[in-house]
């Protein structure tokens, strides 16, 4: 037992560890109870690791749990010789607390554990600072990363008995009989879609497809811009491919209702100047925030996004821009880990992410041009990640042939003061039902409209 002389002052608790051991000695179903709270690292002296790790093995292989099986485990393990096993253990169930706390001394060991990380990560950090490699900001994306993980390390990995869910569903019945509002997702705005969704619940991924220059930017970034200012959160915007000049240029123009043409010349007359001022004004009390980095990676997305204390949603501008934490020549298989990671991502915040994607050029090749799952390019995992895919769809798009579709969407001018009729297909619905959605599309003001027989009364 000379470790004891040579432990350094680190967090623990030697008599929360030994009443743990103690407890399970002396009552082995209490082992169940402290499984889905600690692990055998979680306690800090090898020798406890080794008598609960142990203690595991035997629960695995259904074996009696008391003073004479862990001492025959602990000497064949050669963990210890047979005499200062037994002096151990036996000192262990001298000093075992009340049976019936073994949950609150799991607790202290966990909270020890979780202190112990924190020093080992500061000081990774602290090393990796020192040593000047990589950029500042590198640095920083490496420390949230380790707080994080060390965060995650506080999971519970018990099960939920179905009574128990059961319970909740009924509560939630109950509120939504009282307030139908109260428990709904968060609002698109377009009333056929919020009635089909129940609005983006938190933690979903929503995937939103569409061809170059068919709208997927405008559509997201018009649901943000509504989300923002229905409920005050705090909005996120990740956008590759635009720099965050030119995206909020949209939102003026969209909520302002004045054309582009207009907007990039400078030619504004007095009625037009005086909706941009109050547009302007409405838009600068939202929460909304921009990052226009060009290569940035999930994992930073996520580090950012963590700081935030009031997120309501994010959007992500576009896919296929983006690389993954690894590069891989399997492009499909790149992909794939990117789209998982918004997934976890959307679960661990628990918010709703809206993931921009482009649609492969095998819609080009159909007669039927309505955009289908398939379509999705390097689809790979995007389908079986998304909880919902809206895939947008315009007949006006393909009216003129030819490949340059942006070219073609931007032939709308300024004295276009019609509205294009859109579609935006519910491909896919997790918790519900699929449909397709009319909309109206106003490609000079960057804005899309409900149809008045498909909103939300």
């Amino acid at each position: 037992m000379s470790e004891l002389d040579t432990i350094k002052k680190m967090p623990f608790s030697i008599e929360a560890e030994q009443a743990i051991l103690g407890s399970i000695l002396i009552d082995s179903e209490k082992l169940n109870e402290v499984l889905t709270l600690i692990k055998a690292d979680d306690f800090y002296l090898e020798q406890h690791q080794a008598i609960f790790t142990a203690m595991v093995e035997m629960f695995i292989t259904n074996k009696i749990i008391d003073l004479v099986t862990i001492v025959s485990t602990l000497t064949q393990l050669g963990n210890y010789t047979e005499g200062d096993a037994a002096k151990y253990i036996k000192l262990l169930v001298d000093l075992a607390g009340a049976a019936s706390n073994v949950t609150e001394y799991a607790a202290i060991v966990k909270d020890k554990a979780l202190l112990r990380l924190l020093i080992e990560a500061s000081r990774d950090i602290s090393d990796t600072a020192f040593s000047e490699l990589g950029a500042a900001s590198d640095t920083i994306d490496f420390a949230e990363q380790r707080i994080f993980e060390i965060a995650q390390n506080r999971y519970n990995v018990s099960f939920d008995h179905i009574r128990d869910v059961i319970i909740k569903n009924y509560a939630t019945l109950n509120t939504l009989k009282n307030d139908p509002e109260s428990l709904s997702g968060t609002k698109t705005g377009f009333g056929g879609l919020d009635s089909l969704l129940v609005g983006m619940g938190d933690g979903d991924l929503i995937v939103l497809g569409g061809r170059p220059g068919m709208g997927k930017t405008t559509f997201a970034v018009n649901i943000a811009t509504h989300v923002a200012k229905r409920t005050k959160k705090e909005v996120a915007i990740f956008s590759l491919e635009m720099t965050s000049e030119q995206l909020v240029a949209r939102i003026l123009c969209s909520e302002a209702m004045i054309d582009s043409h207009s907007m990039r010349t400078g030619r504004l007359d007095g009625e037009q100047w005086k909706r941009l001022a109050e547009a302007a004004s409405a838009l600068s009390e939202t929460n909304i925030l921009i990052d226009d980095t060009s290569s940035i990676s999930a994992t930073s997305m996520k580090a950012k996004l963590r700081r935030l204390k009031n997120l309501g949603l994010v959007v992500v501008d576009y896919l296929q821009l983006m690389q993954g934490e690894k590069h891989t020549e399997n492009r499909v298989l790149e992909i794939g880990q990117i789209t998982r990671a918004f997934k976890l991502m959307a679960k661990d915040l628990h918010v709703p992410i809206i993931l921009c994607s482009q649609l492969g050029r095998a819609t080009e090749t159909r007669s039927d041009k309505m955009p289908v799952l398939s379509d999705l390019r390097d689809s790979g995992t995007i389908e079986q990640d998304a909880d919902i895919v809206l895939l947008l769809y315009r007949d006006d798009y393909y009216k003129k042939q030819g490949d340059d579709d942006k070219q073609h969407n931007n032939s709308y001018n300024s004295n276009n003061n019609d509205h294009i009729i859109a579609k935006c297909s519910i491909a896919k619905n997790r918790h519900g039902g699929t449909n397709v959605i009319p909309l109206g599309w106003y490609g000079h003001i960057f804005k899309f409209t409900e149809i008045e027989e498909y909103r939300n009364e």
